[in-house]
């Protein structure tokens, strides 16, 4: 990803919509700290949130400013657009809330009204308490979500890039289903998958493939061991593809033999689960409505505690530990769907007990009028014979 994937009018747009929302939150500056923000506004793909960085943006126009590690300073020269660039560290042990202070103070920041990001990841609680304290009075909100929830409509070329990552997701799965072999390890097989999405031109997605099997079937978000598939068992696979670092995740139940009647009752109940979902999702719905259709589903059957997960969320151009939007389709969420947003499906059923699970995932493109389902394999079992 870099300031070259979009034009110039583009990032404009963002900028000034940013700065618009800024200006309505009653505030003259936004720190930011979460690397999605970052990307969004300038295009930079750099690992610095890996260590403390941010982006200073004012609700006036003006130039966009980047403190950063002085290791990743090239990488904002040539790919992000930014206006400024300041670098602490290097090759001896530095402190960036004192280069912090001078980029503030440089801007007159402390005598100015100032919001900032607080994301869950992304910002150190020792620098979030000093950051906090240099600041002072002139920190008057932390408007965490404002740029998020600015992006979760998508734009023509967003969405030409995450139909590309559906396009390589989709062919992946594909090569897993041939791996499922008796005798392989998990291991081997998400192996194949990895191979299968770098070398279709997928990036490294923001978090790594969940794959389980036989008795670990019951683990909502396992990584794959080296424990061999054996004949009877159920399984799950879930992971993303990304292109420019726009992301679509897809999941799907595996058997190697037939299915059991209890695990074909698992697999329809969630099937259902997830069509009722998709069939109430469209622009101007409440974001709980989906859901709760999702929910009475599996309610129904007697298992409403055993959904150990949100029924969907907005998909992002994600950066590790994850590729979700603070939007989610679950009870007392506050969000209402609108057309360009890409969001996943995946109302689960997880049954520790019988150490049993099922989960298909999907990702849709909210339409005014309904779902456009985006990937194009099967979503039935796959079934190993």
């Amino acid at each position: 990803m870099s300031k070259h994937d979009f034009t110039a009018e583009e990032f404009a747009d963002r900028r000034s919509r940013v700065r618009e929302a800024i200006d309505r939150a009653g505030l003259d500056w936004l720190v930011i700290f979460h690397p999605v923000s970052i990307h969004w506004l300038t295009g930079s793909d750099a690992k610095s949130y890996q260590e403390f960085q941010c982006l200073l943006i004012s609700a006036r126009p003006g130039p966009l400013s980047i403190l950063t590690r002085a290791g990743e300073r090239n990488e904002f020269l040539d790919d992000a657009l930014v206006d400024e660039i300041q670098a602490w560290g290097g090759g001896e042990s530095d402190d960036p809330i004192v280069a912090f202070e001078k980029l503030a103070d440089a801007h007159g920041m402390r005598r100015a009204r100032v919001g900032m990001e607080v994301p869950a990841y992304y910002l150190h609680p020792h620098h979030y308490v000093r950051v906090k304290a240099l600041l002072g009075d002139a920190l008057v909100a932390e408007p965490t979500n404002l740029v998020h929830d600015l992006k979760l409509v998508k734009s023509p070329t967003e969405l030409k890039y995450i139909r590309e990552a559906v396009r390589i997701a989709d062919k992946a799965m594909t090569v897993f289903a041939k791996a499922l072999t008796e005798g392989r390890s998990e291991l081997e097989v998400a192996g194949d998958v990895y191979h299968s999405l770098l070398t279709s031109g997928s990036g490294l997605a923001a978090s790594p493939i969940n794959l389980v099997s036989g008795e670990r079937s019951g683990f909502s978000h396992g990584a794959p061991t080296e424990r061999r598939l054996r004949r009877g068992d159920f399984g799950n696979v879930e992971y993303g593809a990304t292109y420019r670092r726009y992301t679509s995740t897809i999941g799907r139940q595996f058997c190697i033999g037939p299915p059991t009647p209890r695990m074909r009752e698992l697999y329809d109940l969630v099937r259902r689960a997830s069509d009722v979902c998709m069939a109430n999702i469209r622009a101007g719905v409440p974001a709980v409505v989906p859901h709760e259709a999702a929910r009475q589903v599996i309610a129904e059957a007697g298992l409403d505690h055993c959904r150990v997960h949100t029924t969907g969320y907005g998909l992002a151009p994600g950066f590790p530990p994850t590729w979700g939007e603070p939007m989610h389709m679950l009870g007392g969420s506050t969000y209402t769907l609108q057309a360009g947003m890409v969001v996943s499906v995946e109302p689960p059923v997880f049954i520790g007990d019988e150490r049993l699970g099922a989960r298909i995932i999907d990702n849709v493109l909210v339409t005014g009028d309904g779902a456009e389902l985006l990937s194009r394999f099967s979503r039935d079992v796959i079934v190993i014979e």
